[in-house]
């Protein structure tokens, strides 16, 4: 199971996954978390990973897909508090990597 907490604040979304992100579970991603960036013209994404247990493949592939739709929109993703397990995984997406939230909003500037 996957839950996500979505928080929007300052012009930044905040989604703090929960659990596993697999290919069971990335259409909570795929399906709700990209059209409401394309449609909502979100341009700031901080992803918490602090609470994943697991992920695959398809896992980083849903946050690739996340991280082109805000592209897209001539915005940046963070990933922040990465679990080291999955450190390794997460660098061919090529996005900014933080301690925590605070310092994300630090490094997107806004």
């Amino acid at each position: 199971m996957l839950y996500m907490d979505l928080e929007y604040c300052k012009g930044v979304l905040f989604v703090r996954l929960d659990g596993k992100l697999t290919r069971k579970n990335t259409y909570r991603i795929n399906n709700y978390l990209t059209p409401v960036l394309v449609k909502h013209r979100i341009k700031y994404l901080v992803y918490n990973l602090f609470s994943i247990s697991e992920m695959d493949d398809y896992g980083v592939d849903a946050i690739l897909r996340t991280k082109h739709a805000v592209k897209g929109n001539h915005g940046y993703v963070c990933l922040c508090e990465v679990p080291e397990q999955f450190q390794k995984q997460l660098k061919r997406l090529r996005v900014s990597v933080t301690e925590s939230e605070l310092t994300a909003l630090e490094k997107l500037k806004v």
